[in-house]
């Protein structure tokens, strides 16, 4: 019924019901979250076809989870029992790329990294640049607030979102933020939805800010015998003041995993790698540079150097945005995505090595270590469910870890299903009760991406017609 009624009320083509297509698209990239094969996929292609799903679902109590590229690494896209599955592939357009305000109005199937491409056609640069950037889309970054390689500078998606085109809980169509620098007219809805996961209503388009493009990096590169010095290399650089476009850790686990899958002939003669870089013009990027270098001397570097290879130095920062994927073909990887402040670094890091010793279970490290966002990964053999039960013990044990240390569950993958206990131990009933009353108010039938962030209580009611 549910297929044939949804095939009535759009156009051809946009109903999906193949079981292998189902199957598909029924969770991301999370490892071990649990999910279910949608009942049907929409892939929609105007928002006017996405508001008479969403009305059709609410009239008939259906779920609905919007998915982008399928990136995510906590289970946010996941399918839910019954569900239809909001596929956004086919809303891939930019639709205005304004250089004089320095904006870009883009459907949230955009991929990331052709935004940025056809910003930089135009002189101008869009800064949010998760790992994920060649595969995962606009929706999907703005869904989960996505970080990046440049964060630690330039800030993260909800820093560069000024509008957006949304279906409501409702099923209404309408426009939040704005397309002006500045604007405090009522609460700062758009704002809202960055980081709601799909919870809170469907974006069907995002309107960005742009800035110019920046000036050529500086990279330095440091080798570190053990992860908790390269940690303290970081401290060091937030202490001396020193601002990095990037500063990037890779543990050699990550390194000749890429080397491995695509011998790419890195070095693999450290424990730890440190990669930083700087974008200040002339003499002061060349400053920055060496003060950087400095502060990995100073915390006990074996080699460092500020690059005088150009190809390398893209080589080492490729293979750092590859870590995911390589280590995936050892067996499971359970990413974690903490973010505690930068003086606590090396002891974090000192606590990851503890636990994966405690459990026995090999923990690879990668992170976006100048702003203090870690991304250890538990890697499994496949099969393995002795080591699974470990795996799971011990991101536990890391997430109890960050929260020890003044830090936060999800830097920027978000809660999905795999944070909801660590979310509630962060926030406490109270805040719980915030969110709460926010999802009741803008899903109060709760049809959007139900059991993802926190649990729904529905409060109101509304007939739709």
């Amino acid at each position: 019924m549910l297929v044939d009624d949804l095939a009535g009320l759009l156009p051809p083509d946009r109903v999906v019901h193949d079981p292998d297509i189902l199957r598909s698209f029924a969770h991301d990239e999370a490892e071990w979250a649990p999910y279910a094969v949608p009942e049907v996929v929409v892939r929609p292609r105007t928002a006017e076809e996405v508001q008479v799903v969403v009305r059709y679902c609410l009239a008939h109590g259906v779920p609905v989870v919007t998915r982008g590229a399928g990136t995510g690494l906590s289970g946010g896209a996941n399918a839910v029992e019954g569900c239809v599955v909001l596929a956004m592939d086919h809303f891939a357009k930019i639709r205005e790329i304004d250089p004089v305000e320095r904006l870009a109005v883009v459907e949230p199937g955009v991929v990331n990294d052709d935004l940025r491409a056809a910003c930089a056609e135009r002189g101008l640069w869009y800064p949010p640049d998760p790992a994920s950037s060649p595969w995962s889309t606009i929706g999907g970054n703005v869904a989960t607030n996505a970080g990046g390689v440049c964060c630690v500078k330039y800030g993260v998606t909800r820093d560069y979102v000024l509008g957006m085109q949304i279906v409501t809980g409702l099923g209404d169509l309408v426009r939040l933020g704005r397309r002006t620098a500045k604007g405090v007219a009522g609460y700062d809805l758009a704002g809202l939805m960055v980081g709601s996961e799909g919870t809170l209503g469907v974006i069907t388009e995002v309107t960005v800010r742009l800035k110019a493009r920046r000036a050529p990096e500086r990279t330095v590169a440091g080798y570190f015998s053990s992860i908790v010095d390269a940690g303290v290399a970081a401290a060091e650089i937030a202490a001396a003041g020193i601002v990095p476009s990037a500063l990037e850790l890779v543990d050699r686990h990550c390194l000749a995993a890429v080397d491995d899958w695509k011998n790419m002939g890195l070095s693999a003669e450290a424990e730890v790698v440190l990669l930083g870089r700087c974008d200040s013009p002339g003499a002061a990027g060349d400053e920055e540079a060496a003060a950087m270098l400095a502060c990995f001397e100073k915390a006990g570097a074996t080699w460092a150097a500020v690059s005088t290879d150009q190809e390398e130095a893209d080589a080492l920062f490729a293979a750092r945005r590859l870590a995911y994927p390589a280590l995936e073909r050892l067996g499971p990887v359970l990413t974690e995505d903490v973010c505690v402040p930068t003086h606590q670094v090396p002891e974090m890091l000192a606590r990851i090595g503890r636990t994966a010793a405690r459990n026995d279970i090999l923990i690879a490290n990668v992170a976006h270590i100048g702003d203090g966002n870690l991304h250890p990964m538990l890697i499994t053999p496949a099969g393995d469910e002795a080591a699974r039960t470990r795996a799971q013990a011990a991101f536990e044990q890391i997430v109890s870890d960050a929260l020890d240390l003044g830090g936060t569950v999800t830097g920027e993958h978000g809660v999905g299903l795999l944070k909801q206990e660590g979310l509630r131990r962060e926030l406490g009933p109270a805040v719980l009760g915030l969110h709460h009353a926010v999802k009741n108010a803008l899903d109060p039938h709760g049809i959007f991406n139900p059991g993802k962030v926190i649990p729904h209580r529905i409060t109101a009611e509304r007939t739709i017609a």
